[in-house]
């Protein structure tokens, strides 16, 4: 790292890979601290606002999304609203940036058709003498659609930029497992995952469970009572299901609200809420959120307005940004089908069947560029698509923290026990900072005590 940071190539890069407990988090939090000794800004960056929540937290300053800091919202002469890449205006600073392996090529977030790694690599060099760290652990998921994170392939990484990568990886777990069952257990699966081929199945059994208090079986029977637990003292937004799919974490989701909060409406006040589509409609520009984007949790202050509408259902909402505490109460406009579809969010056709309602208030327009001028500021077609956020996917989970994380196997056959598999585990178990319940798992996955 010294190397790094003292190499007169003005293209020099830093990667640091490593798995969980090998020190990644402290060794970055010095080298944030000890900074301003070096005469060093530093920037800090993360792929989502959960994830850059979790690195300003260890790291004691501010953390952005990597969308808000190096993209802006412009408008063209028709009011269509598209991302840009910002102008880098900074001056000798370290751009750090956490959770990496969420770096996909084509953008999950949504804006445009931008190549996301490629965007940040040209907005970090444009800058007068900036600077680019990447840290990431490569036994996590990668982005979706993809078999590795692009963003921790050395070979990559100098193959799209020119780039000098300099580049270590932190194997030896130095955090004490003896105490942590989690991270004991997330090494043992780390270890498989990196001794494993593509094709080859795991070596059963994968948890050793023996003098770990942090770490339990939770047979389906007992989930209830658990959850009554673990949801006590208002910790809602501390705890997260870990699903395999939208249909399971919807049937999670429907359970909870049912039996375990009470909850009776389609939706009501004091729900957690996934937001699953970005949004440019409902924040200034200048907010400090910048935008709402896929992946936003919020907690849902009042409701109001109930409608039925364009073949929708709709409802205004007074909403808190759970990983901004320091951003306004927002109101915006609830688009409620996607609560329980599914799809990730409102498929092509529901997508295409809400434009051409929406269009048709506008047919007295008559030029196409003015209707299409007249949809972009509509709140009905900007509605905020959204989902329950107790119970959620593995990749939705990724790059945040839960105090309670409980991991559903669901179904699970022979055949889809592979090395993906052990990376969607890892990830899970890895999400969890006090309490990880493995939840219906099949005996054969743990050691006898």
């Amino acid at each position: 790292m010294v190397e790094f940071l003292f190499d007169p190539d003005p293209l020099a890069a830093f990667l640091l890979k490593g798995y969980a407990g090998t020190g990644k988090t402290s060794l970055v939090s010095a080298l944030i601290h000890s900074a301003p000794a070096l005469r060093i800004k530093t920037l800090l960056l993360a792929p989502t606002g959960r994830a850059a929540k979790v690195l300003s937290g260890y790291a004691g300053q501010p953390a952005y999304t990597i969308h808000k800091k190096i993209y802006q919202t412009v408008t063209d002469g028709s009011g269509t609203v598209r991302m840009a890449r910002a102008l880098n205006k900074h001056t000798y600073t370290l751009f750090i940036v956490d959770e990496a392996s969420m770096i996909g090529l084509a953008d999950e977030m949504g804006v445009g058709h931008h190549n996301l790694l490629e965007d940040l690599i040209d907005y970090v060099a444009e800058g007068s003498h900036c600077r680019l760290m990447l840290i990431g652990d490569t036994a996590q998921l990668p982005p979706v659609g993809a078999t590795e994170s692009p963003a921790l392939d050395v070979q990559y990484l100098r193959t799209i930029s020119q780039l000098k990568v300099h580049h270590y990886e932190l194997t030896e777990v130095v955090r004490q497992q003896r105490f942590s069952g989690i991270l004991l257990n997330a090494t043992m699966l780390r270890v498989q995952i990196s001794q494993l081929e593509e094709a080859e199945a795991p070596q059963l059994p994968l948890f050793d469970l023996s003098d770990c208090e942090d770490i339990a079986r939770l047979p389906g029977a007992d989930l209830e009572e658990v959850l009554h637990q673990v949801y006590g003292n208002d910790r809602l937004d501390q705890v997260a299901i870990i699903t395999r799919s939208n249909k399971r974490a919807n049937l999670f989701n429907q359970e909870i609200r049912n039996r375990v909060l009470f909850r009776e409406e389609e939706v009501n006040a004091g729900d957690y809420l996934m937001v699953v589509k970005n949004n440019y409609y409902w924040l200034d520009a200048d907010s400090g959120i910048g935008f709402i984007a896929n992946g936003d949790i919020v907690e849902v202050q009042s409701l109001r307005n109930h409608q039925q509408l364009y073949g929708f259902h709709f409802v205004d909402a007074t909403l808190r940004f759970v990983d901004y505490p320091d951003a306004p109460l927002q109101d915006c406009k609830l688009l409620l089908e996607t609560l329980h579809s599914e799809s990730p969010s409102l498929t092509r056709e529901e997508s295409q069947r809400l434009f051409d309602a929406v269009m048709e208030d506008y047919a007295d327009l008559p030029h196409k560029a003015d209707r299409l001028k007249a949809l972009k500021s509509d709140p009905y077609y900007n509605a905020l698509q959204i989902k329950f956020a107790y119970a959620l996917t593995c990749h939705k989970t990724q790059g945040g923290q839960w105090e309670t994380v409980i991991i559903d196997q669901g179904y699970l056959v022979d055949d889809m026990l592979d090395r993906e598999y052990l990376r969607w585990l890892y990830t899970a178990i890895t999400r969890a900072t006090r309490q990880v319940y493995l939840l219906n798992f099949q005996d054969k996955f743990f050691s006898e005590k």
